[in-house]
């Protein structure tokens, strides 16, 4: 038989264990983020797999709001973030601390997830685009490659919350993540 588990059973950290526990050094780069939802599944999301941060760009809004919160049930105040008003800012900062920044996006020489090797990169940034228009072009243009997710069906993109979980969980595999938390 397979019993469900109760929440109790799942042996949780506390915020206060989340926030002082060593985190998976990969950030999570916000762009122009237009759907309030997408950004609390990604802060969801980073909770669930232990992620460093979450960095928030240009018009992408902020916690505390109460459309983020629905989805992220309360990571808002687990997972570190930042909010920087340019991509200028973050990619100074992402340098200075030596991460190695991809957009996630399709572009003429973009590699599929699984064809970069991830254990080169001990640090690393993600950047996820607007809905609509993607990772900017200028942004593109900074970062050390872009990656995407192979689709095979008639769409061209995947939601970008969803996306995200995919690329962080394939990251954490390469890298050897799991086996070290």
């Amino acid at each position: 038989m397979n019993r469900k588990l109760k929440v109790e059973e799942l042996n949780r950290k506390s915020i206060e264990e989340f926030k002082k526990g060593q985190k998976v050094p990969i950030v999570l780069i916000l762009e122009n983020i237009r759907s309030l939802s997408n950004i609390g599944s990604v802060f969801r999301t980073a909770d669930a797999f232990y992620i460093e941060e979450v960095v928030l760009v240009g018009f992408t809004a902020r916690p505390p709001h109460r459309e983020i919160n629905k989805t992220a049930i309360g990571a808002t105040n687990s997972v570190k973030w930042t909010y920087h008003g340019s991509m200028e800012e973050v990619f100074a900062r992402m340098h200075e601390e030596g991460y190695a920044v991809f957009a996630v996006e399709q572009t003429e020489n973009s590699n599929g997830l699984h064809e970069v090797d991830w254990r080169k990169y001990p640090k690393v940034g993600l950047i996820f685009g607007n809905e609509l228009r993607g990772v900017e072009q200028h942004s593109i243009d900074c970062c050390v490659q872009s990656i995407e997710v192979p689709q095979f069906g008639t769409k061209h993109s995947l939601n970008v919350s969803v996306c995200a979980g995919i690329v962080i969980w394939h990251i954490l595999n390469a890298q050897n993540w799991s086996n070290r938390l």
